[in-house]
């Protein structure tokens, strides 16, 4: 049928189908605008025009010689340990020794103004996801503009929320903080209070009950002798650990520029990217952004966090190979922050529209140091606590955020090890070895370090201490040490009735299974990801039936050294020698058994490795009867073959 012949009536019906059209995309688009907004809400707040102006913060004008409980550190983690321990009837001193003059450390002088945020798997309510925890984290989200927020509107909020507890006493910009111990009876230290150099120069030594730590790195376990480990040393590698980033700010962010930025993110049909009022992250291709300070500095994709005064605050710009607890190293992280953002700018302003008339304002006053001091606890959080979603008969508070490893040198792109559905934070993980009277709550405190990639983040930090605050009063009223509270389940019942009736959720939860634990070959994916040697990704998705290949081989195998690094005799790339295309070649299991034989320094032949490996058990027929096809190796298979070797020179899977 030709134009000229339709008639009235089909006429209508193509109109009625064109509206249908309209209104289809119209609900199509106000869903995709609900989408970002459930995912990334903001509170309402004025936002992109308003300036608000900061609260003087003031130490106490006296600062007592005892207390109930010490905090250190005025963190978000701090803030929420002292105002827990206030709030049940504690008399609490809040002390920081880093100069600072406001509350809020990483979020305020850091500028980490984007919250990574705990979302229970729940189905939003009214517009907004439930989050993990609650509590004082809610009490003080609740006073911002949201995921991303401004930051004198976060340091307000938890300067008013301090000030409006009498039992707290505030001491800021103390030269020293070092903590005062004594032997116990039962071989511990214990910690009886600290000794401080205040900023006029005078000493003062404070006794208190308890003493938390909520330092970024654990300043004073470490000082008190608490064991750590430091960066990956539980990987076998003491001098990785995660890039610190220097946070800048741009001015001349217009809500006109505001709207090109939502146009340019919320139009990418990359999930990864998006912007609602207050928050904008994508600009991936930035990874290939040409740093001046090579193998120093890499950019990321932007995180951008919008403030209320046409500005927004950056975080992608990232810096290796830095000392987080040494002060001349994070002194050399910002120069060469401070000289490489120049040029950032400048790409910035030249490449995309949207910038062409912003300008840098500054840099942070601190770094944002990601990764330090592990401590040893109790109890050491582990990656398949978080992936398996495992919960914890002394929960304390609870993760989901995805186990997040960024970059650890310029040629690493990070990893995402794999995003958890719920998982509980244990008490006993705040719990120190070797001295009693101490909690320490903030990213170093027991988690091995893939864990840390997701409990590092704020929400859990913040839980975790308000359950400390609860503990130090517990712990008095019983006359407990926090080791005996770690190892009562009757008592832990009892704090975690306390720490439910101050607002927080925290109870128990079951998760069913994952679809990847119940492939034939968990058993040896769980190695991998203990030795991460495996990613899932957002989706947790391990790839274990691909085909592997000899050159993924050989560098698992490398990567595997961590297991007994003095069995590693060999190099395992050796192996590769006589191998075609050894990145996409067919593993066979006489390759992969060759692999390993090599890595071990052992002299055996092609031919001979796999037997060689079944007689010393470093291969089982277990293993072997799992492989389908010997000529053609899956992940899978490479992972029980990697178990076998690590049960084989260890005794332990």
């Amino acid at each position: 049928m030709n134009n000229n012949q339709i008639t009235d009536k089909s006429t209508s019906h193509i109109w009625k189908l064109w509206m249908g059209a309209l209104i289809l995309a119209a609900v199509l688009a106000a869903a995709a605008a609900l989408y970002w907004q459930h995912n990334h809400p903001h509170n309402g707040l004025q936002v992109g025009g308003g300036v608000n102006a900061l609260d003087k913060v003031e130490s106490a004008q006296t600062i007592r010689d005892s207390y109930d409980v010490i905090v250190v550190g005025t963190d978000p983690e701090g803030v929420a340990a002292a105002l827990s321990a206030a709030r049940n009837g504690l008399s609490t001193l809040l002390v920081d020794g880093r100069g600072r003059d406001i509350l809020g450390g990483l979020m305020t002088l850091g500028w980490l103004n984007t919250i990574d945020m705990n979302y229970t798997p729940d189905q939003p309510i009214g517009g907004r996801h439930k989050v993990f925890n609650k509590g004082i984290f809610s009490e003080w989200y609740n006073q911002i503009e949201g995921d991303s927020f401004d930051v004198i509107t976060a340091a307000n909020a938890f300067n008013k929320m301090v000030k409006e507890q009498k039992n707290i006493d505030l001491l800021l910009k103390t030269v020293s903080i070092d903590p005062v111990m004594s032997s116990g009876s039962d071989g511990n230290e214990v910690i009886e209070g600290i000794v401080v150099v205040k900023e006029d120069g005078t000493k003062q030594t404070i006794s208190a009950k308890s003493v938390i730590d909520a330092t970024q790195d654990a300043d004073i376990a470490a000082a008190a002798g608490v064991p750590y480990t430091y960066g990956r040393e539980d990987l076998g590698d003491p001098d990785a650990k995660m890039a610190v980033t220097l946070v800048f700010r741009l001015k001349n962010v217009t809500p006109d520029v505001w709207k090109q930025i939502q146009k340019r993110l919320n139009g990418d049909d990359d999930p990864g990217t998006g912007a609602n009022e207050v928050s904008a992250w994508g600009y991936g291709e930035l990874y290939n952004y040409p740093e001046v300070y090579k193998n120093k500095a890499k950019m990321r994709g932007l995180n951008i966090g919008r403030q209320n005064n046409d500005t927004a605050l950056i975080n992608a710009l990232q810096i290796f190979d830095v000392d987080g607890v040494d002060p001349q190293s994070r002194a050399d992280a910002f120069e060469v922050g401070k000289k490489e953002v120049v040029h950032v700018v400048d790409f910035l302003r030249k490449n995309y529209p949207e910038f062409a008339n912003v300008e840098l304002e500054a840099t942070a006053p601190e770094l944002y140091v990601r990764e330090t001091r592990h401590i040893q606890g109790e109890y050491r959080l582990t990656i398949l606590d978080v992936l398996e979603n495992r919960d914890q008969w002394d929960r304390i508070g609870f993760g989901s955020y995805q186990v997040d490893i960024q970059r650890l040198s310029a040629a690493h792109f990070g990893d995402v090890v794999g995003k958890p559905v719920q998982y509980a934070v244990p008490f006993r993980s705040i719990v120190p070895l070797h001295v009693d009277g101490l909690l320490v709550v903030s990213r170093s405190a027991s988690y091995d370090s893939l864990p840390h990639g997701s409990a590092r983040v704020i929400p859990t930090g913040m839980a975790v201490a308000e359950a400390a605050g609860a503990a130090a009063k517990l712990v008095q009223e019983k006359n407990l040490t926090f080791r005996q509270l770690s190892a009562s389940k009757a008592d832990i019942a009892e704090l975690q009735v306390r720490i439910n009736k101050q607002g927080m959720e925290v109870k128990p939860f079951s998760v069913k299974p994952q679809p990847f634990m119940g492939h034939k070959q968990y058993e040896g994916l769980k190695t991998a990801m203990s030795l991460s040697l495996a990613k899932g990704g957002y989706k947790n998705d391990f790839h274990l039936d691909d085909a592997a290949s000899p050159a993924s081989m050989a560098n698992l195998i490398k990567a595997s050294k961590a297991i007994k690094p003095d069995a590693f005799k060999g190099d395992a790339h050796t192996a590769l020698g006589k191998v075609g295309s050894p990145d996409t070649a067919p593993l066979t299991i006489d390759q992969a058994s060759y692999t390993i034989t090599q890595a071990l320094g052992m002299e055996v032949v092609f031919e001979q490795a796999k037997a060689e490996l079944l007689r010393q058990k470093l291969l089982t027929e277990a293993s072997m009867a799992l492989i389908t096809d010997q000529q053609s190796l899956t992940n899978g298979d490479v992972y029980m073959i990697i178990k076998d070797l690590k049960v084989g020179l260890t005794g332990t899977p």
